[in-house]
């Protein structure tokens, strides 16, 4: 026990002070995709195993919520693309992900809509995470939010079994003909109010499986989404920084 504290002393605090303080980023760490040069040949479709990216009249759009980081267009395109190192990706609204595109006009309406609604949830904020055809990969970042470093306990952030207890719904993968009842079921049964989060690229769009008839395109085509959190898996910070924008007690980052 008292090398245990020595230890502790001498090591101080570990805890992040995010979102007191920016979380810097890790060496090599891919946060997102951004755009070089909006103009481009139609053949930067072709880069993408996703679809993330269009070309239309010339004009190069790239949609966050269906990419993966797989860097590949910043390796075979870098004159259009690069990886950027950040971890505040997260959106209120789908349409927001796409870059190369102006922002929508809703989102004035959409951050006045969730902040009336969860202007409650601002102490302690109990989540339900259900995995509606997830491949993993969210799942250990969440649970890397209960460690000693994130400790999402520190903003009153608790994950809870029961949807009925629940004031989130964070909802990770693709969503799967056979947990779609299941997913209605949940959030009809959580009390008002109440904010859903789709975190990862699947839960944002289908990812991979949006490709053929595995999903049904993201948590979206299921339940009314309110914050957007994508990455393939999103680091345990952005999710954090979904989370807090969920409950209105950070702001959303814009590129």
């Amino acid at each position: 026990m008292l090398e245990w504290i020595a230890r502790g002393l001498g090591k101080g605090i570990v805890t992040t002070r995010y979102p007191r303080r920016p979380e810097p980023t890790t060496a090599g760490y891919r946060g997102a995709v951004e755009i070089v040069d909006p103009n481009g040949p139609e053949e930067l479709e072709h880069l993408c195993p996703t679809q993330a990216i269009r070309v239309k009249d010339g004009s190069v759009t790239l949609d966050r919520g269906r990419c993966v980081l797989c860097g590949a267009c910043t390796e075979a395109a870098p004159a259009y693309f690069r990886m950027v190192a950040r971890y505040e990706t997260a959106s209120r609204s789908r349409a927001a992900l796409i870059c190369g595109e102006p922002a929508p006009d809703e989102l004035p309406q959409l951050r006045r809509a969730l902040g009336e609604r969860v202007r409650a949830l601002r102490r302690s904020i109990h989540i339900r995470h259900l995995d509606a055809g997830s491949d993993g990969a969210e799942e250990w970042e969440i649970a890397a939010l209960t460690n000693p470093y994130y400790d999402m306990q520190r903003l009153g952030l608790f994950l809870t079994a029961a949807p009925r207890h629940a004031d989130i719904l964070l909802v990770t993968g693709g969503v799967t003909p056979s947990m779609r009842e299941p997913l209605r079921r949940a959030y009809e049964v959580m009390p008002e109010p109440k904010a859903v989060v789709a975190a990862g690229t699947d839960a944002c769009s289908g990812g991979f499986g949006s490709l053929g008839d595995e999903v049904a395109g993201g948590v979206d085509q299921v339940l009314p989404v309110d914050v957007y959190v994508p990455g393939s898996p999103p680091s345990p910070i952005a999710l954090l920084h979904g989370l807090l924008l969920a409950v209105g007690t950070i702001a959303e980052a814009r590129a």
